[in-house]
């Protein structure tokens, strides 16, 4: 129990440090990892492939991870992580339950936006 404390731990300790991005940017990340999360009944195509919501999240934070710190904001994380393949350029798709098709960059920067009027109104 407590090596598995120690590795919990130390795996925390190094996300933590590979970040170089402002705790709001991390939030805004997040928020859209949440949304791609919380699509159950959408399937997320890449290269040709229909993938469910879960797969979607584990696959862009293996990318978002991959990237470093070269992603500092979450602008650059739909631009670098979220747009397209990096293997074949192909962009990612979202197919909602009720068949419409739409470019998961589309998808995504129309909700960041909504996200960041709702916070301006907060903060």
């Amino acid at each position: 129990m407590v090596r598995l404390f120690a590795i919990a731990l130390l795996t925390f300790a190094v996300a933590a440090n590979a970040s170089d991005r402002p705790p709001a940017e991390d939030a805004r990340i997040d928020y859209l990892l949440a949304i791609v999360a919380s699509l159950h009944d959408a399937q997320f195509i890449r290269n040709g492939t229909s993938y469910d919501s879960a797969a979607a999240v584990e696959h862009l934070r293996l990318k978002l991870r991959a990237a470093g710190p070269r992603i500092k904001t979450a602008e650059d994380f739909i631009r670098y992580c979220a747009s397209a393949s990096s293997v074949s350029g192909r962009p990612y798709e979202i197919r909602f339950s009720d068949g419409r098709l739409v470019r998961s960059a589309d998808f995504l920067w129309q909700k960041l936006t909504e996200f960041d009027e709702e916070n301006e109104v907060l903060g």
